[in-house]
């Protein structure tokens, strides 16, 4: 691990003109371009479909025999990405925890803000278990927004009825859209592509009519008793850094088995970066045998 790694994801962020304030319009073409300017790995192979009426991306690598499904939340501050765009990263986080990927396309706000998205993940995970798997075979996971979500999305279950699934997986999760950690502040400077300014006016977006202190909007102020077990990953350098510690914080105040893997000089969502950064790879790595772990397929069960 070479701090010449860092340099490099460093100034290719910085060179990137991605803004969140800017016009949506744009900057969701300019995502799905740099998401998707590196091919999928060859064995890699990505399929659309619908689960609970919900539009999916599956995702499954030829060489691996996959025992649990991960369902799994795209970035892009609930206005912008997709589950193909996001094919790579899951892809990845597939192969380590060795299982298949549903990848959720939820709607996107201005034209549809909350509940829109969490009503899509919750009709997503409710359509998996409606397809004969269960929960103790499905692990959740997201980036970014899509870490917010698949948060909220667990704590909405309960009313629901639903059971929870084996685990929950995290990066950079955006989990505060009142915006009050002091991070949003403190890790300006060193944050290379995310401002205060892009996340408020896409957290304005989003939020509609609604209340951004809602636990269902910002889960860091969700009551999260009974949760599954949780993974949150983050890096030093982003603005988001305390969503994460103060989400690990909270989950772990309401009893939920909860681990914050804080890596130092990486930025948002750094995961994504595995092909050229050694703290990304062993990143992924340590998110996929926590899923491993946490899983109750048939051959765990028999071992």
């Amino acid at each position: 691990m070479s701090q010449e790694q860092k340099d490099a994801v460093d100034q290719l962020m910085r060179e990137v003109p991605l803004d969140f304030a800017g016009d949506l319009a744009e900057q969701r073409v300019l995502l799905e371009q740099i998401m998707t300017s590196h091919p999928l790995a060859d064995d890699v192979a990505i399929g659309s479909d619908a689960i609970g009426a919900v539009p999916v991306v599956s995702v499954e690598l030829a060489d691996i025999d996959a025992e649990g499904t991960i369902l799994y939340f795209h970035g892009g501050a609930y206005t912008m990405g997709s589950a193909a765009a996001a094919a790579g990263l899951a892809s990845e986080l597939a192969r380590r925890a060795e299982c298949r990927v549903i990848s959720v396309d939820y709607r996107l706000a201005p034209e549809h803000p909350y509940p829109a998205a969490l009503e899509d993940a919750l009709a997503a995970y409710e359509g998996v278990l409606g397809s004969g798997i269960s929960a103790s075979e499905i692990a959740v996971a997201g980036e970014s927004a899509g870490g917010g979500l698949a948060m909220a999305m667990l704590a909405a279950l309960p009313a629901r009825g639903l059971p929870q699934p084996s685990s929950v997986t995290v990066f950079s999760p955006w989990v505060d859209l009142t915006l009050s950690g002091n991070s949003i502040v403190a890790k300006a400077a060193v944050d290379p592509s995310i401002t205060a300014a892009g996340l408020r006016r896409r957290a304005a977006d989003y939020i509609g009519e609604a209340d951004a202190a809602g636990g269902l909007i910002s889960p860091v102020f969700a009551d999260l008793h009974g949760l599954p077990p949780l993974l949150v990953q983050a890096g030093s350098n982003e603005i988001l850094l305390d969503d994460a510690a103060r989400l690990a914080a909270r989950a772990a105040a309401d009893d939920v088995a909860v681990t914050l893997e804080i890596t130092p000089g990486v930025p948002h969502v750094f995961q994504a970066f595995a092909a050229i950064l050694d703290e990304a790879d062993a990143a992924l790595t340590r998110a996929g045998a926590f899923i491993r772990a946490h899983l109750r397929t048939t051959s765990t069960t028999h071992r």
